[in-house]
């Protein structure tokens, strides 16, 4: 366990280094970006991504069910499990790779059609796309090997290589787009460090397992001697489809019903979000594979004890997180690109609603990857049938107001009201009311809470928007008022509060 801790922190240390360090990289270059490369070109790049990330689709769930059935032969060292697993995971991701090739050669066809009435010349588009494209197919047929180390708790490893790849190209694009401002050159950059980082990774990757061989060929028939991986793979596969769809299809949608340049705009708003959220997420994941030890040990105390501790760690990060959004985001963007480039303020409520959504559900999530429950495949397709339906509707006649409801609703059916119910029924076991005596309690601090430090904002004589310095000092004042009063709260009335508080000086002694 010891062994296991220290790895989980050191995953979370690396990952909020790398965090800090690209932080205001993002923020400069995205600016940067904006003026020099132009909005339409930042669309065509979050548009290009996205129907490469639907072809991606082939891959979803492979990666997970792999990192699955790695686990127990990395525990006991088999390596002939091991290699015969990753000559397996090798097989299927050269048949995926190969399928993104020619779907992705298919799909080009069609961009004349698709881009015809864009600004941006379709040699860019073609030469952008199949960049990208060539990228993507790294991971399928070169880079595979990298999720043993994301099995062996080694993730570190891939984040340090991979995220220094990533600095070292985005501040060489910086450079030569204010510099050249050249569309074909920003997009050369791209592919030329994912190649090297790709051949630096598996060096290392070499250096770490030098026993491990695999052989692609033996694959279809390591498959047939591990015939789960297939069933494992199909149904955690229906859940990413859903997730992909419901998470990464906004700026699909938004071309669609409103305009490539809003691509953009819209852009600005997740690449914020997702930052924030990252910042959480790179400790929090680090600790999923010990809740997976942790329902291995059986103990149904201690897993329900540790089940109430986390929940309420992420619905206080995920009141963070809507709160911070709703008050700091539209003044941080009209200082960084202009008020041209805020939003409506519906917009803004229902993006801080899904974020505390996605934040808080994460607990429930690893629960029943842990439990295995995959087989609520009907809940997928009823949460994505619901998700597209109401876009459909909603998004034709408010535009992103519109989709971003459509998520907000299938999201809160589905995922906030079904998946505890199935966890607590098929996994530990327990009534569902005994789920909700516990977690509306969350819920309510964290209303009251926002409610509350939004009312005495209201009366602070600052306008954030005006610069730097007043923006941060609005985010201070702001950010201490609120967690004043939600600490206070959640210590006076949420379960499992002081156990968490325990935990984590625990962890912190320790690592000091």
């Amino acid at each position: 366990m010891g062994e296991r801790v220290h790895k989980s922190m050191l995953n979370a240390e690396v990952n909020l280094l790398f965090y800090f360090l690209s932080l205001f990289l993002a923020f400069f270059s995205r600016k940067i970006f904006l003026d020099c490369l132009g909005a339409e070109f930042i669309g065509l790049t979050g548009t290009l991504g996205n129907i490469l990330g639907y072809l991606n689709l082939a891959e979803l769930g492979i990666g997970s069910c792999i990192s699955f059935f790695l686990f127990k032969p990395l525990q006991s060292h088999d390596r002939k499990s091991i290699m015969e697993i990753m000559s397996a995971f090798g097989y299927m991701y050269r048949c995926i790779g190969l399928f993104i090739l020619w779907g992705g050669l298919l799909v080009s066809l069609f961009f004349p059609l698709i881009f015809g009435n864009e600004e941006l010349s379709l040699r860019i588009i073609y030469f952008s796309y199949y960049i990208f494209l060539a990228s993507s197919l790294i991971g399928y047929f070169i880079n595979y090997r990298q999720i043993l180390l994301s099995a062996d708790q080694k993730n570190y490893v891939v984040t340090a290589y991979m995220q220094t790849a990533g600095i070292l190209k985005t501040s060489l694009q910086i450079f030569l787009a204010y510099r050249y401002k050249n569309l074909y050159i920003w997009v050369s950059v791209e592919f030329f460090f994912d190649i090297i980082a790709c051949i630096i990774l598996n060096r290392k990757i070499d250096k770490t397992y030098p026993w491990l061989k695999t052989d692609k060929r033996q694959g279809k028939q390591f498959l047939k001697k591990y015939p789960e991986i297939l069933t494992k793979t199909r149904q955690i596969f229906i859940h990413k489809l859903k997730q992909f769809i419901t998470e990464k299809s906004d700026e699909l949608f938004i071309f669609a019903f409103v305009s490539l340049k809003m691509v953009a705009y819209y852009g600005n708003y997740t690449m914020i979000v997702a930052k924030l959220s990252l910042l959480f997420s790179a400790v929090l994941d680090s600790f999923g594979a010990g809740i997976g030890n942790l329902i291995a040990e059986g103990n149904k105390q201690h897993i329900i004890k540790v089940f109430w501790e986390l929940n309420t760690i992420m619905h206080f990060v995920a009141g963070i997180m809507f709160f911070s959004i709703y008050h700091f985001l539209e003044p941080f963007i009209t200082i960084w690109l202009g008020s041209e480039y805020v939003l409506g303020r519906d917009i803004l409520l229902l993006l801080c609603i899904l974020r505390y959504f996605n934040a808080s559900r994460v607990i429930v999530e690893v629960y029943n990857h842990a439990h295995g429950l995959f087989a609520d495949v009907w809940a997928a397709w009823t949460e994505l049938a619901i998700n597209v339906a109401i876009t459909l509707i909603a998004g034709y006649f408010w535009g992103i107001s519109g989709i971003l409801l459509g998520k907000v609703i299938s999201v809160g059916l589905l995922v906030v009201l079904w998946k505890p119910y199935y966890l607590f029924k098929s996994g530990l076991h327990m009534s569902y009311k005994s789920y909700w005596l516990g977690v509306y309690r969350n819920y309510l601090v964290a209303v009251a809470s926002f409610i509350i430090t939004h009312l005495i904002l209201s009366i602070i004589p600052i306008n954030a928007a005006e610069g730097y310095i007043p923006w941060v000092l609005y985010c201070i004042i702001g950010m201490s008022i609120y967690l004043t009063i939600n600490l206070t709260l959640i210590m006076l009335f949420c379960k499992g509060a002081k156990d968490s508080i325990l935990r984590i000086k625990s962890i912190i002694t320790k690592e000091s």
